[in-house]
């Protein structure tokens, strides 16, 4: 008998998937045997780190184990000194801040996984969107968010989108700053009233109309405390990408917070923290682990009802960010929910079950089955409706960039908790955070909205003319005025500590100031990817 004969189908199949560098160990091979479906410890299914930045997807129905598997690679990929950024959408991702439970149910998954399980907590920071939540605030300004972002999350039309673009072509142009809703809303509103319209017919193709609609939208979008959000200081990507004191990467999650009555806000929000990487991140090429994963969970949220324009921005940011070294992994619970063009660049796949109860259920079954390789261990239809939780269908790339076998997977456990910490823990962890002095307070600064208003003012009386005086003062330099000698002035002490130009520097409302300076002096924004304006860091 040859040696190949010996050798068992999980065996045969986890053998594509052997690497000589790092990796994510998702778990083992599951295959059916005369009991049933068996897993084989020794038949390891994992991810290459150094594929990681050729993306991915992890789906699957509700209650299948979806943010498990995310939680076990987040905390692999923190371990291994890559940072990450998460949606935690329903809170259920802040046990990773603490080490995982031990029971019953763990060590059986351990034993069926090969894992030498051990209870690890992993560090965290929590975010929110906008100042309502209980994690660090974080912001972005109107000008750097851009129209067709801001667009996707006012439900804008395709018309309505580049009228939108115009609004902000005329802002950059006349040296505006967009920095929070309020700016823009007060931008609209001049271009629609009677001393704006020559300027609005000058845009051209903005119709008053299609201006109000907008003007709505805003102020409903302000109305559900988005206008918390929209400001500075802004987020600034670096504090994205931090280690901790042992090297391990942070697991950035970003909560909700008074965005939940309009969550796209977050899908979108990610893909401009996304976006502005791009922009700023050196090319790195191929490189043995990514400096940094995002995981957008609830992504359908990012698809539903998107622009054109939109959508060929997410797919050409997807395509090129992985030579930035950034790895996107979207979450949904159905493969048909991302587009064909984003999906064919998502290199590894960890499909949970899916449920097949009406027709089009069963047509995205077979939708997903044809996008696996071919396989003759597993029937893919009958396998897919038939996952265990915590059990997932998986191929990725190899190292050597071709596609794995299909493997059936049984998950490991996650070494976090596998529960929320509650709200008043992640609360005093925020408070605690080094970022709540970088973000804890809003800095409101002169704005669109303040320069608007002075220009509309009415202007102030003129001062009276001051009185003639009745002699000339005594001589500045000092010396002898008919026979008299008057002093010359005496210099003022010199402070100690900071002078106030040094106080000045070093103010966050200078700091903000800095940041968008290139929108002040250079009257007119270059904008790239979504239309995000460029800005100039803080800090570098």
């Amino acid at each position: 008998m040859s040696e190949d004969a010996t050798v068992t189908p999980a065996r045969r199949i986890a053998a594509g998937y052997a690497v000589g560098g790092l990796a994510l160990e998702l778990g083992s091979v599951v295959v059916n045997g005369p009991s049933g479906s068996v897993a084989d410890p020794g038949a390891q299914v994992r991810i290459p780190l150094a594929t990681v930045n050729r993306h991915g997807l992890v789906a699957g129905a509700t209650g299948t184990g979806k943010t498990k598997s995310l939680q076990l690679m987040a905390e692999q990929l923190s371990a291994a000194g890559v940072p990450v950024v998460m949606a935690d959408v329903k809170g259920d991702l802040s046990g990773l801040s603490r080490p995982g439970a031990p029971g019953d149910k763990v060590t059986q998954r351990s034993a069926d996984t090969g894992d030498d399980w051990a209870p690890t907590a992993y560090p965290v920071e929590f975010l929110s969107l906008g100042t309502s939540g209980i994690g660090v605030p974080v912001r972005a300004t109107i000008t750097s968010f851009g129209p067709i972002l801001l667009s996707k999350v006012l439900g804008l039309n395709a018309t309505q989108e580049s009228t939108l673009g115009l609004i902000f072509h005329w802002a950059d142009q006349k040296g505006l700053p967009l920095l929070d809703l309020k700016d823009l809303r007060s931008v609209i509103q001049f271009l629609t009233s009677a001393d704006g319209k020559p300027e609005l017919k000058a845009l051209g193709a903005v119709s008053t109309t299609t201006a109000g609609v907008i003007l709505r939208a805003l102020v409903n979008l302000e109305a559900e405390g988005a206008d918390t959000f929209f400001g500075e200081p802004e987020l600034e990507p670096d504090d994205l990408m931090r280690l901790d004191a042992q090297g391990r990467g942070v697991i950035t999650l970003l909560e909700l917070g008074a965005q939940a009555a309009r969550p796209v806000m977050f899908s979108t929000f990610l893909m401009w923290v996304l976006a502005d990487l791009f922009t700023t991140l050196p090319e790195v090429g191929d490189v043995d682990k990514p400096k940094l994963v995002f995981f957008f969970d609830e992504a359908h949220l990012l698809f539903d009802d998107a622009s054109k324009a939109f959508l060929e921005q997410v797919e050409q940011t997807v395509k090129l960010i992985r030579s930035k070294g950034v790895g996107v992994f979207f979450c949904t619970q159905l493969p048909t929910d991302v587009p064909n063009d984003v999906l064919s660049q998502l290199g590894a796949r960890v499909q949970h079950a899916l449920r097949a109860f009406t027709p089009d259920d069963q047509k995205a079954l077979s939708k997903t089955v044809r996008t696996y390789p071919k396989t003759d261990v597993y029937d893919l239809g009958e396998a897919l409706t038939s996952l265990g939780t915590g059990e997932a269908i998986v191929t990725v790339l190899s190292e050597n960039g071709a596609p794995t076998p299909v493997a059936w997977t049984r998950m490991r456990a996650p070494r976090s908790l596998m529960d929320t910490i509650g709200p008043d823990a992640i609360s005093a962890a925020a408070k605690a955070s080094p970022l709540q002095a970088e973000y804890g307070q809003t800095v409101d600064r002169e704005s669109a909205y303040e320069r608007l208003n002075a220009k509309l003012a009415p202007p102030p009386a003129a001062p009276p003319a001051p009185a003639a005086p009745d002699a000339l003062p005594p001589p500045l330099d000092g010396g002898f005025d008919g026979g008299a000698y008057y002093p010359g002035p005496v210099a003022a002490p010199v402070p100690e500590g900071p002078s106030f130009v040094d106080e000045v520097i070093h103010s966050s409302a200078f700091k903000s100031f800095i940041r968008s300076a290139a929108t002040v002096a250079g009257r007119e924004i270059t904008r790239s990817v979504f239309g995000t304006g460029t800005r100039q860091r803080r800090r570098r």
